[in-house]
């Protein structure tokens, strides 16, 4: 499969995100050659609904890649096969006849769904979600996400069940793209966010398609992480190159932090934040209202992980500049976070699309607490901080309760560049954090993913020889101090829910 030109081979990951889409070229190290990036606009036409233009994110994609490759080329480089990473549980449908989609894909972040999700829990359904699939009832995941766009778009279902319409998260939507429909396929860590998929089974569940009046003419075809995924058409990036890997975002960012083995532990922080917990060959489920999720499917053999989600953790940074305007740019939240009063007791809940795990709570609403006449923008920033760190705690906790005895915490995404950050988060978890050197772990994951299906990698082995950490930030904070802080987010957390 691997090129016989003389420029050396590498791979392209598309790393399809909730703000933006990116394409990187990495070595066969993991060194990063190029990368492309561009931001698009989120799409709120309700409060709590959050949409993406499909043809946005293709646009993007496509731009990016292109450019990378350019890049790539300009540098003795050859890409030799793609790897994909995206957004999960963002939900598109589209014509299989035309390419068109039918609606604006409904994104993870959406709560729509959430009087759907509370008559199915008070039905009891609940229990058998969590048996068959791993998850909670919730609008996060994209089976009742599915079922509004069958029952709102006129005409939809029942073009669905004469399958003429496709479903797919977001990186189906691409592999159908890069092959000019040649391929309706998604990876087994994408099916696993779905609430239609048996965990055990490895397949589509018909019990869970007939709850949630699903038709599964309108479903990908499963398939591995790694392997013969589809060919990049050359009418679509100049050239047909092998798609080889896929996997969602957080489980990619599991392989590229080398958590490869039970008992290992990542959290990415990016629009938000989720906690991976390596659990092996066989799916634990939570009592704590975790997620259990695939982490991988090699050889048609699955690897698990327990998940904790929080629906806000970059996004609420964003929303400090964006919709507060305290400051101009990301990056100048940590020096602002520094200058606050460190005894003000200024608390920021951000639950703007309700909060995820381990509350799973819809219909919470954004608050900040404890506001007196001396708090300013700084006591709002670090607060922003803070709660990213106190979520943190809250996974944390839950996967303690379940059992997980980690000791040190592998940390990635756009807000680990952040020491400050960092050290509040070491001393609010009262464990070791570790930001590694290789900065781009979730597109390394779909990359390394995509040298595994190649045959550039052997096995998952090499992606811990791969790995080095850069830093680790050890817990300085005394307990009082810690426990205080503690309390005062737990009072906050009812306030918001109440």
């Amino acid at each position: 499969m691997l090129s016989r030109s003389r420029k050396a081979p590498a791979i392209l990951a598309l790393d399809q995100g909730t703000t933006s889409s990116r394409a990187i070229v990495f070595d066969t190290l993991g060194g990063v050659i190029a990368i492309a990036q561009e931001e698009f606009n989120q799409i709120y036409p309700r409060p709590g609904w959050v949409e993406h233009d499909p043809e946005v994110i293709w646009a993007t994609v496509l731009s990016t890649a292109r450019k990378a490759i350019k890049a790539g080329d300009a540098k003795g480089y050859e890409i030799a096969c793609i790897g994909v990473t995206n957004q999960r549980e963002t939900t598109l449908v589209w014509d299989r006849q035309t390419g068109e989609p039918v609606h604006n894909a409904i994104v993870w972040q959406d709560r729509r769904t959430g009087e759907t999700c509370a008559k199915l829990e008070s039905e009891g359904a609940g229990a058998e979600v969590a048996r068959r699939a791993g998850l909670v009832l919730d609008p996060y995941f994209s089976a009742t996400k599915i079922g509004w766009i069958l029952d709102n778009v006129p005409g939809a279902r029942k073009r669905a069940e004469a399958g003429k319409l496709a479903f797919g998260t977001v990186e189906s939507f691409l592999i159908w793209r890069l092959t000019k429909g040649k391929r309706h396929v998604t990876d087994a860590t994408n099916a696993s966010r779905t609430s239609l998929y048996n965990l055990e089974a490895q397949d589509w569940d018909e019990t869970l398609l007939k709850l949630f009046n699903i038709p599964r003419a309108l479903l990908p075809e499963v398939v591995d992480c790694a392997g013969e995924l589809g060919m990049a058409d050359k009418s679509v990036l100049g050239r047909a190159i092998a798609i080889t890997g896929s996997a969602g975002d957080q489980q990619a960012a599991a392989i590229g932090q080398a958590c490869i083995t039970p008992g290992e532990m990542k959290s990415t922080y990016g629009t938000g934040a989720f906690m991976l917990l390596n659990t092996g060959d066989t799916p634990v489920l939570s009592q704590n209202r975790l997620l259990t999720t695939t982490a991988w499917r090699l050889n048609g053999k699955s690897s698990f992980a327990l998940e904790g989600s929080v629906l806000s953790a970059g996004a609420t940074i964003q929303w400090l500049r964006d919709g507060l305007g305290i400051i101009a740019k990301a990056s100048e939240v940590e020096a602002l976070a520094e200058s606050a009063d460190p005894d003000a007791p200024v608390y920021l809940v951000p639950a703007f699309t309700g909060l995820g795990a381990p509350h799973w709570n819809p219909e919470a609403r954004a608050m900040i607490t404890g506001i007196t006449r001396g708090t300013g923008r700084a006591e709002i920033a670090r607060a922003a901080l803070d709660s990213t760190a106190l979520q943190t705690l809250d996974l944390l906790t839950a996967m303690r309760a379940d059992g997980a005895a980690a000791t040190r915490l592998k940390v990635d995404g756009g807000m680990v560049a952040n020491n400050a950050f960092l050290q509040r988060l070491s001393d609010i978890c009262a464990l070791e954090v570790v930001r590694p050197v290789n900065a781009e772990t979730t597109a390394w994951g779909a990359g390394f993913l995509a040298g595994l299906g190649a045959g550039i990698f052997g096995d998952l082995s090499e992606a811990a020889r791969l790995w080095k950490a850069e830093r680790s930030f050890i817990p300085e904070a005394d307990t009082a101090s810690r426990q205080r802080l503690i309390s005062g987010w737990q009072d906050a957390l009812k306030r918001a829910t109440m």
